[in-house]
Parts: structure tokens; sequence; C-alpha cells
């Protein structure tokens, strides 16, 4: 008999999604695995974004349903309030990083510790383990958030979502931009968060990092899944890359 754990921590089906009077998502199906990663893939505009920000409430699905941990949380007539939604386990790291460049990194994360009202009421146990995934963010604790680096940015946009426990992590191109050292040191953190059993769903367009990473995927299209599947599968077949997305992921290595 099959139990709660069994079953996908995130289910889409059927999705619709209008903004204004743009019809983006239309009718989207897939499944995120628990305590696995998986891949959203696409070409630009195939409705990659727009999908995150249904999923968190930002954007009202106008048609289909979508659960988390068994439990509606949008749909038509079911959206709950982004606040709610976050507060039921799940994180957004948009691509646009969210985080506040007037503020130090200290208050930044302060900010995302919904559960603290100072520094000291944050776990100290697991503020020193977001240090030893990002070391940068220790080195310039008290620095303005807005005069990092882009790399250290974005290492500062992962860890406000993961100061306190999620169940799942919506993580929108987190290696756009990035050298190649960042991103290695994004797919070893992000492989960390995997271990301890946080789900990702990771929008991406470095195909090193989607292969690394991956282990189950779905590749959009002009608002549709047009392919569902393990990353290992997709990461071999060249003429599926070619088909799905226009391009061969060995030529992104």
């Amino acid at each position: 008999m099959s139990t709660l754990r069994d079953e996908p921590l995130l289910c889409l089906e059927g999705v619709h999604t209008h903004i204004g009077q743009y019809h983006i998502l239309h009718g989207v199906d897939f499944e995120v695995p628990r305590g696995q990663v998986t891949m959203l893939l696409g070409r630009n505009g195939a409705g990659k974004t727009t999908t995150l920000r249904t999923i968190m409430g930002l954007w009202p699905a106008r048609e289909g349903r979508i659960r988390f941990d068994g439990q509606p949380i949008g749909g038509k007539g079911a959206t709950l309030p982004t606040p709610e939604i976050a507060r039921r386990g799940i994180a957004y790291v948009p691509e646009s990083m969210g985080i506040f460049g007037d503020l130090s990194v200290k208050e930044n994360l302060l900010l995302a510790a919904r559960q603290a009202r100072t520094v000291d009421d944050i776990d100290t146990t697991r503020l020193e383990w977001i240090f030893t995934l990002f070391p940068a963010l220790k080195k310039f604790w008290l620095h303005p958030a807005g005069k990092l680096s882009g790399g250290q940015k974005q290492m500062l946009s992962v860890a406000r979502a993961i100061v306190e426990p999620r169940q799942l992590l919506l993580i929108d191109e987190p290696s756009k931009g990035l050298a190649p050292a960042i991103i290695q040191n994004m797919i070893g953190a992000f492989r960390e968060l995997k271990r301890t059993q946080t789900t990702i769903l990771l929008v991406e367009q470095n195909f090193t990092m989607a292969k690394a990473l991956g282990d189950t995927v779905a590749v959009m299209d002009d608002g549709r899944v047009v392919h569902r599947g393990p990353m290992a599968e997709l990461a071999e077949d060249e003429a599926l890359q070619h088909r799905l997305l226009g391009l061969s992921l060995a030529a992104h290595q």
C-alpha cells in the first residue's frame, strides 16, 4: 500500500495561467518527487518562470490543480495566498535574486528567518552549515549585500531560502552570468541540500549543472510540458536534446 511519503511532493495537473490578456501556460502537467532534484528545461519564453510563479501563487492558475504534500495550494478556486504557501514549506529564489542591496548579509538573512527577531534567534548550527556551503557570506557578514559580486549575491539569495528548513526550493536560473568556479560551488551546495532530503525544482539553462544535479526532468515548450523522464536519459540522447531544446548538451559542457 502506498503512503503519502511515496507520493510526489509537488504535482501540477492541467495548469493554465493567464497574465493579463496573454495565455501563458496551457495545461502544464508534471510531478516533483520527494528528495530529488527536478530540472525544468526549455527554450526562452517556454513558460518556466511563469510555472514557478504560479506554484508560489504570485500568478494564479485559472484552471487545473497544484498539490503540495498531498494538499491543494493552487488552481481554480483554490489558490492560497503566497505567504501561506511559503509557510507550508516552499521557498522561491527568483532569477532577480530578491536580495535587499542596502541591507547587510546579516540583515538579509535575519529578514528571511521568519521565527527570528535577532540573529541570535537563528539556529546556530544551521547558520554555520550555511557558512560551510557559502563561506563568502561569513566573510562579508556585515557588508551591504549590494556590494557583493554577482556570485556572492546568488549565494545570499539561496542562503535566504534555506536559513530555515524548507521542504521544497523553487530556484530560477541560479547559474546565470556566473563564472565556472562559482557554478561548481553552486552544484556542490545543491548536492548537499539534496543530501538533507530537501526537494528542489530547478530552472536552468546551464546544461552542465542540469546534468550534474538532475534526477528527473520536465521540458517545456510554448507553455506545455512536452517531455518528462529521467535526466540521465535526456543527457545521453543528443537527438532528443535537439528535438526538444534545439541544441546538444554536449555543446554546453
